[in-house]
């Protein structure tokens, strides 16, 4: 297959991006990769959609293609983004051109991962509070303080305050008991630091022991981990010092993943990183999700592999791998 993958930035790669994992898994597969940024995209006069492209066509270690996006030393050369068998997106946060682009390619028959239109449906946060028959703390998404204030009232056990659109827990604030003296600087912070939106969430007593990250595939959880808080610290997020954990995947998680799969089908997303805390569905990141590295180094080998499979089981037979995996 001739896969496209469009980043954010060739020059923030790093070797535990699940982007770069499944890459040395397609690479070793037999498929030819060609990774571009949001402004190598472009249309000629012809109406075509090409782009300026880091090619990878050999067999690479995760280490090797890291070195060569961060020193630029892939050959570059302009491509044809239509002709692509398959485009995956893995910018952060949500780009709007990006998306454009990527419908045009659509368009023209390429198969888009995740589809740009269930990026739009679902990488806001008030996506997962529709969700019926999944279990989830309670939750709004607002933009009304008296709302919020109303709802935190209620909450005996504190709440969780986070934009509605934004990652690696930025403007996420967590407030425990009932006491809210801090209530309307947690608000503008979540509110800045996304689109105005503020979702806020009862906070789950359970948090103390972790937030597991599990990974959606195509219909079933393919692996995961547990991210264990820094002490002192309330967010779960790596980037906030969270240590990874081994976490085997559970009959109450693959029961979990029956109840979030008709949704995620149903509107059109492959691959989805899903944070649950005591059971509950805090989060499901489709725009971006990441977890392959940890869930691989901590127990589960082979799911940026299984990544790669998935797609080829949809391509034609001529694209098949010719190499041995």
């Amino acid at each position: 297959m001739r896969i496209g993958i469009v980043l954010s930035s060739a020059a923030s790669a790093a070797l535990t991006h699940t982007t770069i994992q499944f890459v040395h898994a397609a690479l070793d597969r037999g498929h030819a990769v060609r990774i571009l940024e949001p402004w190598d995209l472009e249309v000629d006069p012809r109406g075509r959609l090409r782009g300026r492209a880091h090619l990878f066509d050999a067999p690479a270690s995760p280490e090797q293609i890291v070195a060569a996006l961060h020193g630029r030393t892939a050959v570059r050369r302009n491509v044809e983004v239509d002709r692509f068998d398959v485009l995956l997106l893995r910018t952060n946060p949500l780009d709007l051109a990006v998306i454009g682009f990527a419908q045009l390619a659509q368009q023209a028959g390429v198969r888009v991962c995740n589809d740009p239109g269930a990026l739009l449906r679902t990488s806001h946060k008030a996506w997962v509070a529709t969700l019926d028959g999944v279990p989830r703390p309670r939750t709004i998404v607002t933009r009304s303080r008296t709302t919020i204030d109303c709802f935190a009232s209620d909450c005996v056990a504190g709440i969780v305050l986070k934009p509605a659109r934004s990652c690696g827990g930025k403007g996420v604030t967590v407030m425990r008991g009932r006491r809210r003296p801090r209530l309307d600087t947690a608000i503008d912070a979540a509110a800045r630091a996304g689109d105005g939106y503020v979702v806020v969430q009862e906070y789950v007593p359970a948090a103390i022991f972790g937030e597991k990250r599990l990974l959606w595939l195509d219909g079933a959880f393919v692996g995961g981990y547990l991210r264990q808080r820094a002490p002192g610290e309330l967010r779960h997020n790596l980037k906030a010092g969270a240590v990874p954990m081994p976490s085997p995947l559970t009959d109450a998680d693959h029961a979990l993943a029956a109840t979030l799969t008709p949704h995620l089908l149903r509107d059109g997303v492959w691959f989805a990183g899903v944070d649950v805390i005591g059971g509950l569905v805090i989060e499901v990141n489709t725009l971006n999700p990441g977890g392959v590295y940890w869930s691989e180094q901590l127990g589960t080998s082979g799911i940026a592999a299984r990544l790669v499979a998935s797609l080829e089981r949809t391509a034609a037979p001529s694209l098949l791998p010719t190499r041995a995996s």
